[in-house]
């Protein structure tokens, strides 16, 4: 694992769209296409816009495949949806085939959504596990990633798929790899910044493991994966090393 920590927010989301950049080309390079996860939450917006921008040319776009680590069980032209964020953010401004994104099936409801998610998987990967090029993570000021939630079954969820649930903190059902597919990953990034989650962020690095109420702990770099964390100082400042 790798703390990568900067002095602000910007060179944080610089450092990721590089990452991002660095891995589309590799990934392109070695198989012809770039698989990636997006994170929901406000932190990716402005990496979203980042790559729009800056990244426009420097990103064979047309060969990246996109797929959402979890969505909010509400229609996809909803205000909350994680997918409206990414078309309006990445997918227009670039351009980007509809066929190339792989939005969560919201109107199917979240079960059944879940299990077509799932299968959507194994058909991209051909039978294979899944294993992405690249997930990107965010962290909540509760220690949650992706749908993984404080005390939720799905934190016990050992298979590696696509499960929908109930959780009770946001009154809301979600859709949500499970950690085991996060896990599979061959590079995962999380994007932390400020002050505001310097408490999540010790929990999950520098406490003893407790993944009922720091579920973020389950995502643990594998011998065939990276994980890395994209931070600012803000959000680094209670851990005792960097």
């Amino acid at each position: 694992m790798k703390l990568n920590v900067f002095n602000t927010a910007d060179e944080v989301l610089a450092s990721l769209a590089e990452f991002f950049a660095e891995k589309a080309a590799e990934a392109i390079e070695k198989h012809g296409r770039f698989a990636v996860a997006l994170s929901g939450g406000s932190s990716p917006k402005k990496l979203h816009e980042l790559l729009a921008s800056e990244y426009r040319d420097k990103i064979e776009w047309e060969k990246v495949w996109f797929f959402f680590g979890d969505e909010r069980d509400v229609p996809l032209t909803d205000s909350q949806s994680n997918y409206l964020m990414a078309k309006h953010t990445l997918f227009d401004p670039l351009g980007i085939d509809p066929s190339h994104v792989f939005p969560v099936q919201t109107e199917l409801g979240a079960d059944e959504a879940a299990k077509q998610y799932t299968a959507n998987l194994i058909d991209f990967f051909d039978g294979q596990s899944a294993s992405f090029d690249l997930i990107i993570l965010g962290l909540g000021d509760n220690s949650h990633t992706a749908s993984l939630f404080p005390h939720t079954s799905v934190l016990h969820d050992d298979s590696a798929s696509v499960q929908a649930l109930y959780i009770d903190e946001v009154k809301m059902n979600r859709i949500t790899f499970t950690a085991p597919l996060i896990n599979n990953a061959h590079h995962i990034a999380f994007l932390v910044y400020g002050e505001g989650k310097a408490e999540a962020v010790k929990h999950i690095l520098e406490d003893e493991q407790d993944i009922e109420l720091y579920p973020a702990q389950l995502i643990v770099e594998t011998n065939d994966g990276d994980l890395q964390w994209f931070m600012d100082e803000g959000a680094a400042g209670k851990l005792e090393k960097k």
